[in-house]
């Protein structure tokens, strides 16, 4: 690490944008698989895809689980260190919609991170944490 700012803590794991892509598709788009992370809007190459899903997993953000469906594959799944990035993502979430009129994010969904904050955080965490990979 270059210094244990807090701040440098967080920007060495997350300094680029796919690693904050790849944890608010496992956040709430439900996304699980190298595929349908590749088909994100955003399409994010192959090698990079691999270099950010390994350097999530060595930081514990995320873990990855044998896709039984497909024998070569591999599910993704947050950790609770990743899980407890909610509140983060969702400040985000709500910094953007305030600043992007163009913002993609629905209207209810912004809604309810402005105006039920509390009760939104421990329901995504609860889900995010009962989930299954």
């Amino acid at each position: 690490r270059r210094s244990d700012c807090p701040i440098n803590f967080a920007v060495e794991i997350f300094g680029d944008k796919w690693s904050l892509l790849i944890i608010r598709d496992l956040m709430f788009k439900n996304r699980k698989t190298y595929s349908e992370f590749l088909n994100s809007e955003e399409k994010i190459a192959t090698n990079i895809l691999a270099d950010r899903l390994a350097m999530l997993e060595n930081a514990g953000l995320i873990r990855s689980h044998k896709n039984g469906a497909k024998k070569s594959g591999y599910k993704y799944q947050l950790t609770t260190k990743g899980v407890d990035l909610v509140p983060v993502m969702l400040e985000i979430v709500r910094w953007s919609a305030t600043h992007d009129k163009d913002t993609g994010t629905p209207a209810a969904f912004i809604e309810r991170v402005v105006n039920d904050r509390e009760n939104f955080i421990n329901e995504l965490k609860d889900s995010l944490s009962e989930a299954e990979v």
